[in-house]
């Protein structure tokens, strides 16, 4: 009898993507990715929670999409500065969504800078994952791109937008050249990220976990 190999962390993780409490979102990104059949999507992690979410987090996503199949930050750094903020602030992952600009990536290959073009296709995906996340009313936009979709959603004028009190923030990008200075200028790029994020938890009712 041949042995069956164990389930790993991340194939539990995979297997869950569509349980009830993330499926919208990543069905979403399901139809997302049949518009352009050539490309690929990042799904979402089942950490997530589409009902309970209320501060999407935009990436810039320029670089390669994420082994794991999900959507990160960025790198392993990136990763790690996420979870840090998100440890000193008590924000817990089902209160967040994350999200990229331009959904699609291209096999392994880095999407590298965006043009505008790619910036303007990702805002009906954007405006479709609000409308599936009821209680979304702040987004923390991380690095250039990000900033630019954000600007972009706040000129459809939806009345989503309004009903819900939006509000939107911008932020270095957590990987890349934003850390590629001095260890000040990169607490400094981390301090305003947590006055962010602070003040979208204060705006949408997020207490925090600890």
């Amino acid at each position: 009898m041949t042995a069956l190999a164990p389930e790993t962390s991340h194939d539990q993780l995979w297997n869950r993507r569509y349980e009830e409490h993330i499926a919208p979102v990543n069905r979403l990104l399901d139809d997302t990715a049949a518009l352009r059949p050539d490309s690929s999507v990042c799904y979402v992690d089942p950490m997530h929670d589409v009902d309970q979410a209320k501060i999407v987090v935009l990436f810039s996503n320029t670089g390669c999409a994420d082994a794991s199949g999900f959507i990160t930050p960025g790198d392993a750094d990136a990763a790690t500065r996420m979870l840090g903020l998100q440890w000193e602030l008590g924000l817990r992952p089902e209160y967040v969504m994350p999200w990229n600009v331009y959904p699609w990536h291209n096999g392994t290959e880095a999407n590298g800078k965006l043009e505008p073009a790619q910036i303007t296709a990702g805002l009906k995906p954007l405006l479709r994952l609000l409308k599936v996340a009821p209680r979304a009313s702040a987004l923390v936009a991380h690095g250039t791109e990000a900033h630019r979709l954000a600007d972009q959603l706040l000129k459809t004028q939806n009345p989503l937008l309004w009903r819900r009190g939006f509000k939107t923030y911008k932020v270095k990008s957590l990987d890349g050249r934003a850390f590629a200075g001095s260890a000040e200028r990169q607490q400094a790029h981390l301090d305003q990220m947590q006055t962010a994020y602070a003040d979208a938890m204060a705006r949408t009712g997020i207490a925090p976990s600890r």
